[in-house]
């Protein structure tokens, strides 16, 4: 007997491929980076990479996310052109390879998701929620791609002094609110809420927002959740991202009980058995 069930809401149209969210899915996380947190090096050539996203599609990811810019705390900065040429590559070649499965990218950059787009993307994961580049929602809003807005303050470098709030859900729900409706006047029909766990907040506002998060269905849009090995599971366990799995798993069964409805995750195979265990 199935003991879950998602929380019903807007169905996505990615590419003309209609995402519905009867069960939750799963988002594989492919960073092209030599420096993210937790895989930065490990899969920052083309070959690299394709063998990753191979792997996780195997494993039963719905989505692949693919990041060439490390958002991680004192990263080295990237310019738009490193970008582009970090993810397009991989871009192509998964088009060629698998010309069905959803493609994401992660940036906050409006050229680099033109770019992207043009290459085959369907999805923008947008990190900054459009405040790291103004053209970002008007850009959105011409391609006509789903768009996932998660909630930072300040930018990668400067975030985690940006971390006061009078009530973390409260003010984060407040901040996605407002710029729905900006996406919403702008002619955005698609939009994703990220709640943005470990960026712009302490471990402590992390694990608030996360056990309050079904206060985000309010909007009626899908929520992703990502913790994957973040500091939140690693700092709060006493150990380290590579040690983490565990934590992330715990932390993931608790959003699927709140009915977030995506996953954003290093670890597809677990986090698809999760869901299958569950729902």
């Amino acid at each position: 007997m199935k003991h879950l069930q998602t929380t019903s809401t807007q169905t996505i149209n990615a590419g003309g491929c209609l995402i519905t969210f009867e069960k939750p899915l799963i988002m594989g996380i492919l960073n092209v980076t030599p420096d993210s947190f937790y895989d930065g090096g490990k899969h920052n050539s083309t070959e690299q990479a394709l063998v990753q996203a191979e792997q996780l599609i195997m494993e039963g990811a719905d989505i692949i996310d693919i990041g060439a810019y490390s958002s991680r705390p004192g990263a080295s900065p990237v310019s738009p052109k490193e970008e582009i040429n970090r993810a397009i590559p991989v871009i192509r070649e998964l088009v060629r390879r698998h010309p069905d499965h959803i493609l994401s990218i992660d940036t906050f950059r409006a050229d680099v998701a033109v770019a992207c787009v043009e290459a085959g993307v369907h999805i923008v994961n947008d990190i900054s929620g459009g405040t790291l580049d103004k053209n970002m929602f008007d850009t959105v809003a011409r391609l006509q791609v789903p768009y996932i807005l998660m909630h930072m303050r300040g930018t990668p470098e400067t975030m985690q002094t940006l971390t006061v709030y009078d009530d973390v859900v409260i003010d984060v729900a407040t901040a996605l609110g407002e710029k729905i409706s900006v996406l919403r006047a702008l002619g955005v029909k698609d939009i994703i809420i990220d709640p943005g766990f470990g960026f712009a907040k302490t471990v402590e506002q992390n694990h608030e927002l996360l056990h309050r998060v079904d206060e985000l269905h309010y909007f009626g849009l899908p929520i992703l959740g990502g913790v994957s090995r973040k500091s939140m599971v690693y700092k709060k366990l006493g150990v380290t991202a590579e040690e983490a799995l565990t934590g992330t798993i715990a932390l993931n069964t608790l959003l699927l009980s709140k009915g977030v409805q995506l996953l954003r995750v290093h670890d597809v195979k677990e986090a698809k058995q999760l869901v299958e265990l569950l729902f």
